[in-house]
């Protein structure tokens, strides 16, 4: 079964980190490009952060710069999203996916991705 398994949300302080983790099962992550998107309550789902499967090339969306890290542990074929100085704007579900299609999946168009997670939450409140 092919699939995606996130993990790692939690409730956390304004100014606190979190590690999100994103197995791979039945396939080899290292041949997608694996991004991040979230999903607050209320909005439509917005892509935050992509790595890339040729040259591990990163883009992060301008509000988590330099807050976010975006990693890939082949062996372990986890994608990780590191969180720091989250803020309460940061609140949603995360959701991590997979894409085929090259430079097509720099977009972040939903409908390009083959594969996504059931999510995980991440609430940051005082």
């Amino acid at each position: 079964q092919l699939q995606l398994v996130e993990s790692g949300g939690d409730l956390v302080q304004p100014g606190g980190s979190l590690r999100l983790s994103c197995v791979g099962s039945g396939f080899t992550l290292d041949y997608y490009v694996m991004s991040w998107f979230r999903q607050a309550p209320g909005k439509e789902r917005e892509g935050v952060s992509y790595i890339s499967n040729t040259d591990g090339s990163t883009w992060y969306e301008k509000s988590v710069t330099g807050r976010f890290t975006i990693s890939r542990d082949s062996a372990e074929n986890t994608v990780y999203l590191q969180m720091d100085s989250l803020k309460p704007e940061d609140t949603a579900v995360y959701y991590c996916a997979a894409c085929s299609v090259g430079y097509r999946c720099y977009d972040l168009r939903e409908n390009e991705y083959d594969y996504w997670g059931q999510g995980t939450q991440v609430t940051v409140s005082s």
